[in-house]
């Protein structure tokens, strides 16, 4: 059987590339057949990734039937992932977020957990050896998972051990480190053709807190102001996307990478209560400028609270 590799849905640049990564391991290198699939379309930047490196975009699942041989990468959340994923023959994890707990597997299984920025930093670990093998194409997605979680180095989340192992790609490579990291940023901040709904879906993580179910979004942008500009028709979209994802409210958090700071949107009082109270913030009006704030992972989802 042919094992289903996948990361999460709305997939970034890590849950496109990483897939493809592990993919080719798997087959090439363990000798067990699998494919890379994706959960959703890719993002821009993750578009612009698979055209630089000649990559083939994965097949989109919307679901895995029972039985069905699974590697998760990038994720541990079953509310990122198939719908019976539970169903499923989950036969291993690999991924850099905290443990929600949920899944349930056959019997014992590979985990790698590791608090690194991306999951390709682990991915290249966990090669050893053998990422001398990889195609270039596999290596090229590799170093671009790595340069997009980690914003060039710039978030918090980034360790040496991201660092080291992307300067080492991309000396493989051959590749200019600061010229592609730009490449790639203007790709993600090119979001003049998605419409407000997919905007707020595009990066975004479901979370729970103190019993409010909010749908978490992230853009990360080099042109905060093309956004901005349409922050009121963002806001109004709002509560039909809470509303169809079963979510209570929509958080969006433009991170202006250069500036290395976010804009949260403030459409009522509950999410500036939330503001208020995460972030020690005093929010006048319909944003809020949190300086400092880059990533969901380590700065976002550990503060949030009611």
């Amino acid at each position: 059987m042919t094992i289903q590799v996948f990361g999460h849905k709305s997939p970034d640049t890590d849950s496109t590339g990483s897939p493809i990564a592990w993919a080719w391991y798997l087959s090439e290198v363990r000798g067990t057949p699998a494919e890379a699939k994706l959960l959703g379309q890719p993002n821009t930047e993750a578009a612009f990734v698979l055209e630089r490196w000649k990559l083939d975009t994965p097949e989109i699942i919307s679901d895995v039937a029972e039985g069905d041989a699974v590697v998760i990468v990038d994720t541990n959340n079953p509310a990122e992932l198939p719908a019976s994923i539970n169903k499923a023959d989950i036969q291993g994890i690999i991924d850099h977020h905290k443990l929600v707990g949920g899944l349930e597997t056959k019997g014992p299984i590979e985990i790698r957990v590791e608090p690194l920025a991306c999951t390709s930093t682990i991915l290249y670990k966990m090669m050893g050896k053998d990422i001398a093998r990889a195609p270039e194409g596999v290596k090229g997605a590799m170093l671009s998972c790595i340069l997009s979680d980690t914003l060039g180095f710039r978030s918090p989340t980034t360790t040496q051990e991201d660092e080291a192992i992307a300067h080492a790609l991309a000396k493989d490579l051959g590749v200019d480190i600061e010229a592609y990291t730009e490449e790639m940023l203007a790709a993600k901040s090119d979001v003049s053709e998605f419409s407000d709904a997919e905007l707020l879906r595009m990066d975004s993580k479901e979370y729970t807190v103190e019993g409010v179910g909010l749908r978490v979004s992230v853009l990360e942008t080099t042109s905060p102001k093309q956004i901005l500009a349409r922050k009121e028709s963002l806001m109004g979209a709002m509560p039909g996307v809470a509303q169809e994802d079963g979510a209570d409210e929509v958080l969006l958090f433009i991170v202006d990478i250069l500036n290395e700071e976010a804009t949260l949107l403030v459409p009522n009082d509950r999410v500036k209560t939330i503001a208020e109270k995460s972030f020690d913030a005093t929010v006048e009006g319909d944003s809020v400028v949190l300086p400092g704030v880059m990533s969901r992972k380590k700065q976002i989802i550990p503060v949030l609270t009611m």
